[in-house]
């Protein structure tokens, strides 16, 4: 443990930051399970609003930081993919 006074400060908010970070990260895999799970199971009618809410988890953990911009813009690539799949087996 740090000595200095501003250390131990920074001690304490690194750890808080983290733990906002964990969480974000966590709705955001959450998110993203939810839309997968759907579109595995083939629920036509959930799977764009749970692929909307997951982008706007993914923006929101971009904006904040928590995910660098490429990263995000993988993530949607990747559900977005796995999405135009399943639309075209269901035509």
């Amino acid at each position: 443990m740090a000595n200095i006074k501003s250390a131990k400060k920074r001690v304490l908010i690194n750890e808080r930051n983290r733990k906002k970070n964990m969480a974000i990260k966590s709705s955001v895999s959450t998110a993203i399970k939810n839309a997968l799970t759907a579109i595995k199971k083939g629920e036509a009618d959930q799977i764009e609003a749970l692929i909307s809410i997951a982008y706007s988890r993914i923006d929101k953990a971009v904006g904040k930081g928590v995910f660098h911009k490429n990263n995000g813009a993988r993530k949607k690539s990747r559900l977005t993919e796995k999405f135009n799949k399943f639309k075209a087996t269901q035509v």
